[in-house]
């Protein structure tokens, strides 16, 4: 049998990671992105203005990690979102629409406890690196 590798996905331009994790790995041509919260990758804090503000930073981070990878958005086959406020939710998927404008990806969203340094969004995705052709069943 053949060994799969692992490759660690990093970029200067999406925040540090806080904690003992990678921004993203991939595996074969599959792509675990770790959550990502409205932190400004220059500054290390939480961008001001609520989740609006802070989705919308969360996906740029999202899609800095994803050209680290030769990959963007249509790329994404899997998000989960987790909010603060299960109210934010309609706010937050207009967000989302113009990032995944169409063949969205699967989705699940969650009201969860806490985030990490009081977020009111993360987003964590799965991609497929290389050509993707989109079939209707």
């Amino acid at each position: 049998m053949t060994s799969l590798i692992k490759k660690v996905i990093s970029t200067a331009k999406a925040p540090r990671p806080v904690g003992a994790y990678s921004q993203a790995v991939l595996v074969d041509r599959t792509m675990y992105i770790s959550g990502q919260i409205g932190i400004d990758p220059s500054s290390g804090q939480l961008v001001p203005g609520g989740v609006v503000e802070e989705a919308k930073q969360a996906f740029t981070n999202l899609g800095e990690i994803l050209k680290a990878a030769d990959c963007d958005f249509t790329n994404v086959v899997k998000t989960s979102v987790f909010l603060a406020d299960i109210k934010d939710f309609a706010s937050v998927n207009n967000i989302y629409k113009q990032y995944f404008k169409s063949n969205f990806p699967a989705r699940a969203a969650y009201q969860v406890a806490a985030l990490p340094l009081g977020a009111r969004i993360e987003i964590e995705a799965v991609a497929v690196t290389g050509p993707l052709t989109t079939a209707s069943l």
